[in-house]
């Protein structure tokens, strides 16, 4: 007789489904404040990892991380609307003159210019940390790892 593991494995349905949640909490159009924004998505993420942090399956974990803060990323960017405003919103969080320009005048959307040299400087990960967005990574490893 051999001993039995008890843990949950995620399926692609179980993943779909949760990146369906968290686009409904990241929509564009979504009027609420990014404070109360990053506040629900935190209790969302915290209580999915709640129940889904004795997994062992950590492949997904970082791409998921970086989906998380690019979606944060549109947010912020669709909450700025005015092309001076972005501009100004890039140059003021240290980003050179000529990239915030280019960036904020570009007539690509606001998913695409999420990934953008200029918005990734600007809104860095310790930023984003800063304005309440919780690192999915990190909460993992809190959860699994516990100290």
């Amino acid at each position: 007789m051999g001993t039995t593991v008890n843990y949950r494995a995620w399926s692609e349905k179980t993943l779909a489904r949760f990146k369906r949640a968290v686009r409904r909490l990241t929509k564009r159009n979504w009027g609420v404040s990014m404070p109360t924004r990053l506040a629900k998505l935190a209790d969302y993420l915290r209580g999915w990892m709640g129940y889904f942090w004795i997994s062992e399956y950590y492949r997904p974990i970082p791409e998921i991380d970086q989906w998380l803060r690019r979606r944060i990323r549109m947010c912020f960017w669709v909450q700025w609307r005015r092309r001076w405003t972005r501009i100004g919103s890039l140059l003021k969080l240290g980003v050179g003159k000529l990239q915030a320009v280019s960036t904020g005048r570009s007539s690509h959307g606001p998913w695409h210019l999420s990934r953008t040299y200029a918005t990734q400087l600007a809104m860095s990960n310790e930023w984003l940390s800063q304005q309440g967005l919780i690192s999915f990574k990190d909460l993992w490893v809190s959860f699994a790892y516990p100290r």
